[in-house]
């Protein structure tokens, strides 16, 4: 089976467009959360995942943000600007539907949560040592998340932990244990702009990582008629 992983669209709907058609035919969607924040297009984002074929999808910390569920101290203040217009935005089904979301799951013998294993809301995963601390917290082979906006590949062997940043359009036979993150569909922060996913065929067990440009303008104007944070509006064009 060929699942699409994606994660982070943050309301970025001509990202995930761009992802969907560059992706091609999949059996299942796995969405690893945060579907909304920062960008302009909460409700078309997610009126387009809830109809895509055999989906998971998780709920991100920006998700529970919306609903009022995560208190909005842990956030910067342009963050906070962000989830106070998009709490605002929320259609009445759209709410429903994050309501309706948990922050992690097992899917066909894999975890996936949205930030860690260990806190499965809130937690970065970006160096060997907190990686190599999260395999205590799951039991499956693999773990697939998102939350850093960032693609990596943590791997366990003779109880040493390897991180690799794959380069973008190849593909990795995972072996052993790993934990893998497709970065960024709408927000990439790895400095390069391009939205970001993988597909994972588990019967060759193959992570194949992909990059697809997208219209970053068009999403950049929506957010200035939105008057979305200027800092976030920049970020877009360079990844960062």
């Amino acid at each position: 089976m060929r699942s699409l992983i994606i994660s982070d669209i943050h309301a970025n709907v001509t990202a995930l467009q761009a992802v969907l058609a560059h992706a091609g035919e999949v059996d299942a969607v796995w969405c690893l959360g945060d579907l909304v924040g920062y960008g302009p297009d909460p409700n078309e984002c997610i009126n387009r995942l809830r109809d895509l074929p055999n989906l998971v999808c998780l709920r991100g910390n920006h998700d529970a943000a919306a609903l009022g569920h995560l208190t909005l101290d842990g956030f910067n203040i342009e963050a906070r600007n962000s989830i106070e217009w998009l709490q605002k935005q929320l259609t009445p089904e759209s709410s429903a539907f994050l309501r309706s979301l948990q922050p992690q799951a097992e899917v066909n013998g894999i975890t996936l949560v949205h930030a860690s294993p260990r806190q499965p809301m809130l937690e970065y995963l970006l160096d060997a040592y907190s990686a190599a601390e999260n395999f205590g917290y799951f039991t499956t082979d693999f773990c697939f998340l998102g939350h850093t906006h960032v693609p990596v590949l943590f791997s366990l062997y003779n109880q040493k932990v390897s991180l690799e940043v794959p380069l973008p359009n190849t593909e990795v036979h995972l072996k052993g244990r790993c934990i893998a993150n497709p970065g960024s569909v709408g927000q990439p922060r790895d400095r390069d702009p391009r939205a970001a996913y993988a597909v994972f065929d588990d019967e060759t067990e193959i992570w194949a990582y992909r990059r697809v440009e997208y219209d970053v303008e068009s999403i950049q104007q929506r957010m200035q008629a939105a008057n979305l944070p200027q800092r976030h509006v920049a970020r877009l064009a360079a990844g960062w």
